[in-house]
Protein backbone atom coordinates (compact mmCIF):
# COMPACT_ATOMS: atom_id res chain seq x y z
CA UNK A 1 0.00 0.00 0.00
CA UNK A 2 1.09 3.86 -0.41
CA UNK A 3 1.21 5.86 2.44
CA UNK A 4 0.94 9.74 1.65
CA UNK A 5 1.51 12.12 5.13
CA UNK A 6 0.68 15.45 3.81
CA UNK A 7 2.13 17.81 6.98
CA UNK A 8 0.44 21.03 8.06
CA UNK A 9 1.22 23.71 10.07
CA UNK A 10 -1.50 24.56 12.74
CA UNK A 11 -2.28 27.77 10.49
CA UNK A 12 -3.04 25.00 7.66
CA UNK A 13 0.10 26.18 5.77
CA UNK A 14 1.88 23.48 4.43
CA UNK A 15 5.01 21.99 5.68
CA UNK A 16 5.48 18.94 2.73
CA UNK A 17 4.75 15.69 1.82
CA UNK A 18 5.64 12.14 2.38
CA UNK A 19 4.66 9.28 -0.23
CA UNK A 20 6.17 5.54 0.99
CA UNK A 21 5.55 2.26 -0.07
CA UNK A 22 4.44 -0.03 -3.39
CA UNK A 23 0.47 0.02 -4.39
CA UNK A 24 0.90 -3.67 -5.12
CA UNK A 25 -2.02 -3.43 -7.74
CA UNK A 26 -0.03 -4.69 -10.57
CA UNK A 27 3.40 -6.04 -11.32
CA UNK A 28 6.04 -3.64 -11.77
CA UNK A 29 6.27 -1.29 -14.62
CA UNK A 30 2.22 -2.39 -15.06
CA UNK A 31 1.16 -0.70 -11.65
CA UNK A 32 -1.26 2.37 -12.85
CA UNK A 33 -1.75 3.15 -9.35
CA UNK A 34 2.13 3.30 -8.11
CA UNK A 35 2.51 5.08 -11.65
CA UNK A 36 -0.06 8.05 -10.88
CA UNK A 37 1.22 8.69 -7.83
CA UNK A 38 4.41 8.86 -8.84
CA UNK A 39 3.65 11.24 -11.51
CA UNK A 40 1.46 13.60 -9.73
CA UNK A 41 4.09 13.59 -6.86
CA UNK A 42 6.81 13.85 -9.09
CA UNK A 43 5.19 17.17 -11.19
CA UNK A 44 4.58 18.75 -7.99
CA UNK A 45 8.41 18.77 -7.12
CA UNK A 46 9.14 19.52 -10.08
CA UNK A 47 7.09 22.36 -10.11
CA UNK A 48 7.88 23.58 -6.76
CA UNK A 49 11.14 23.88 -7.77
CA UNK A 50 10.91 25.57 -11.36
CA UNK A 51 7.90 27.71 -10.73
CA UNK A 52 8.01 29.31 -7.59
CA UNK A 53 11.44 29.20 -6.36
CA UNK A 54 10.68 28.03 -2.48
CA UNK A 55 13.54 26.13 -1.02
CA UNK A 56 12.14 22.85 -0.47
CA UNK A 57 14.19 19.79 0.69
CA UNK A 58 14.22 16.37 -1.03
CA UNK A 59 14.43 12.66 0.42
CA UNK A 60 13.94 9.70 -2.26
CA UNK A 61 14.74 5.59 -2.25
CA UNK A 62 13.37 4.10 -4.68
CA UNK A 63 13.66 0.39 -3.00
CA UNK A 64 11.08 1.55 -0.56
CA UNK A 65 9.12 3.48 -2.64
CA UNK A 66 9.90 7.06 -0.77
CA UNK A 67 9.77 10.55 -2.14
CA UNK A 68 8.71 13.40 0.28
CA UNK A 69 9.78 16.93 0.74
CA UNK A 70 9.60 19.70 2.96
CA UNK A 71 9.36 23.47 2.86
CA UNK A 72 12.12 25.42 4.08
CA UNK A 73 9.90 28.17 5.48
CA UNK A 74 6.11 28.95 4.84
CA UNK A 75 5.18 28.79 1.39
CA UNK A 76 4.01 31.53 -0.67
CA UNK A 77 0.12 31.06 -2.33
CA UNK A 78 1.73 29.93 -5.86
CA UNK A 79 3.55 27.03 -3.87
CA UNK A 80 0.24 26.10 -1.63
CA UNK A 81 -1.74 26.26 -4.70
CA UNK A 82 0.53 23.45 -6.50
CA UNK A 83 0.38 21.44 -3.44
CA UNK A 84 -3.40 21.44 -3.32
CA UNK A 85 -3.49 20.21 -6.65
CA UNK A 86 -1.51 17.54 -6.22
CA UNK A 87 -4.16 16.46 -3.18
CA UNK A 88 -6.54 16.49 -5.38
CA UNK A 89 -4.83 14.25 -8.15
CA UNK A 90 -4.02 12.01 -5.16
CA UNK A 91 -7.55 12.10 -3.95
CA UNK A 92 -8.78 10.89 -6.66
CA UNK A 93 -6.55 8.04 -7.04
CA UNK A 94 -7.73 7.21 -3.45
CA UNK A 95 -11.29 7.24 -4.08
CA UNK A 96 -10.71 4.87 -6.67
CA UNK A 97 -8.28 2.38 -5.35
CA UNK A 98 -9.11 2.52 -1.47
CA UNK A 99 -7.80 -0.95 -1.57
CA UNK A 100 -4.02 0.55 -2.56
CA UNK A 101 -3.81 4.12 -1.44
CA UNK A 102 -3.83 6.09 1.88
CA UNK A 103 -4.12 9.94 2.03
CA UNK A 104 -3.55 11.11 5.55
CA UNK A 105 -3.15 14.74 7.16
CA UNK A 106 -1.07 15.29 10.32
CA UNK A 107 -0.33 18.81 11.97
CA UNK A 108 3.23 19.73 12.76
Amino acid sequence: MIRVTVYRRADKSYRGLRVVGHAGYAPYGQDIVCAGVSALVTNLINSIERFTGEPIQIESDEKRGLIQFRFLGIPKEAASLLVESCILGLGAIEREHRDYIRLTFKEV
